[in-house]
């Protein structure tokens, strides 16, 4: 997300970044890349106003006038607004009523609200440890029921049955009576997708909201839908009293509009992002996070919660022990950290909340793309034990048998052998004494000139302050 808008920014804030002295002339063409940035990414006009006036005021002020870096102040102040105009931090769920609590998903066709039902099941189970039940009132879809009790099921989450005969009040009222008796604290409420100008299906949402009296309402959102989706938003939220928003499909948005321009023309925060297909691939919306992503800063405090929550700690124990033990590094202990990055969303999803990565050359990413990983797996699913634990005895013969087992090519495995090869020389050294410093210095002399930590030259860039 945000790839478009974060080349852009990078590009029109490095010229001001070292700049000793700040005036109006010369911001006024880095302002005319920003705000030309912002509305090639989508984001609503309006908030490209309010926005490129508030840096302008800001960057003129005492505030720059006083610092002993101007430039970088300049890209401080354009991270704080797009932080602003996100909702500077994450508001999470009100699930502070008597139990159950009822959160009512609302939406367009489409949008991903079933899907975003289930990922918040799995989200308040496994993180926040709640009960959760699910149950849907889309009596149009019957395959919409179908398909939130095989997701239940997948999230270890109480599905409360219904048909299309019912009525959607009735549904939840017996849901509710349910969730009491299994003493569920939560229960999630998946509605039938409907269009805003639709006044009948509006009516009866406002009905079923009326009814229930939820203690959370969510606006599900295609993020792919631009500025769109904020005005969809404020939409709904003119007929409902919305409390948040869900952005899903974001992992396919490129450019990030409806992020930035939802906020501003909803009032309403974004609580949840969706990243993904899987029922695990939802996250709580950090503006804060996002902002320092957009301006090419990273975001490792999500990386970092994301290693502690899906890595195995024992695994991980264990090959530390082995390494240290001078036992070695096999391919099947390579074959295991590959599923473990698969887990963290690929080798390109933890990449990118790596500060720096919009400067590396787009031939480096293609070497890291996730299909590079899936197939070297493939290639060690291939190999027999013995081969995993002894590299050194894949020859002719068996790198063909290999080969044609993973349906890749000889040239294929040679390069996986080899990557192994030196990630089992770096395994070694960290065994020795000093060791991990002897490889975190070679590791920095891998790096692009000035690190990873701002708008590459020279180490200058925001990620300095």
């Amino acid at each position: 997300m945000f790839e478009n808008l974060s080349d852009r920014l990078s590009k029109s804030l490095k010229n001001i970044s070292g700049r000793g002295r700040l005036t109006e002339d010369n911001i006024k063409d880095t302002l005319r890349e920003v705000r030309m940035a912002l509305l090639e990414a989508d984001v609503a006009l309006p908030v490209v106003r309010e926005f490129v006036k508030k840096v302008k005021e800001r960057a003129l002020g005492q505030e720059v006038n006083k610092s002993l870096s101007p430039g970088q102040v300049f890209v401080k102040i354009v991270q704080q607004e797009l932080e602003s105009a996100m909702g500077e931090s994450n508001e999470s769920l009100n699930l502070a009523a008597q139990p159950p609590a009822v959160v009512m998903m609302a939406g367009l066709q489409g949008a991903g609200k079933t899907t975003s039902v289930a990922k918040l099941a799995k989200y308040l189970k496994e993180r926040k440890k709640k009960k959760v039940m699910v149950v849907s009132a889309d009596v149009y879809r019957p395959a919409a029921i179908k398909q939130l009790e095989t997701l239940a099921t997948e999230v270890d989450a109480i599905f409360f049955p219904s048909n299309e005969k019912q009525n959607p009040v009735d549904i939840v009222n017996g849901a509710i009576a349910e969730a009491r008796t299994q003493f569920a604290d939560v229960l999630l409420v998946d509605t039938a997708g409907r269009l805003h100008v639709d006044e009948d299906m509006m009516d009866e949402i406002k009905a079923l909201h009326q009814a229930v009296e939820p203690v959370e309402t969510l606006f599900v959102v295609d993020a792919m839908t631009g500025q769109d989706a904020a005005n969809t938003a404020q939409a709904f939220n003119e007929a409902l009293p919305l409390t948040g928003v869900i952005l899903t499909k974001t992992d396919g948005d490129a450019r990030g509009g409806a992020a930035l321009s939802i906020r501003h023309i909803t009032g309403k925060p974004i609580k949840f992002m969706g990243v993904g297909e899987k029922t695990d691939a939802l996250e709580p919306f950090h503006p804060d996070r996002i902002a320092s992503r957009i301006l090419g800063m990273g975001d490792v405090l999500s990386l970092i919660e994301e290693v502690e929550r899906k890595v195995d700690k024992d695994q991980a124990q264990k090959l530390a022990k082995k390494v240290q033990k001078g036992k070695g590094f096999d391919l099947e202990d390579f074959r295991e950290q590959l599923v473990q990055m698969k887990s963290m969303g690929g080798m390109m999803g933890m990449m990118d909340k790596l500060p720096g990565m919009g400067q590396v050359p787009d031939n480096v990413k293609d070497q890291m793309n996730d299909k590079l990983t899936n197939q070297m797996e493939a290639i060690i699913n291939s190999m027999t034990p013995g081969e995993r634990q002894r590299p050194d005895i894949i020859k002719g013969s068996r790198k063909r048998r290999i080969a044609a087992g993973s349906g890749t090519q000889i040239q294929d495995v040679n390069k996986l052998l080899k990557q192994f090869t030196q990630m089992q020389k770096m395994m070694k050294k960290m065994s020795g004494k000093g060791g991990m410093r002897k490889m975190m210095s070679q590791m920095k002399g891998m790096m692009p000139p000035g690190g990873m930590g701002g708008f590459g030259g020279g180490g200058r860039g925001p990620g300095r302050f």
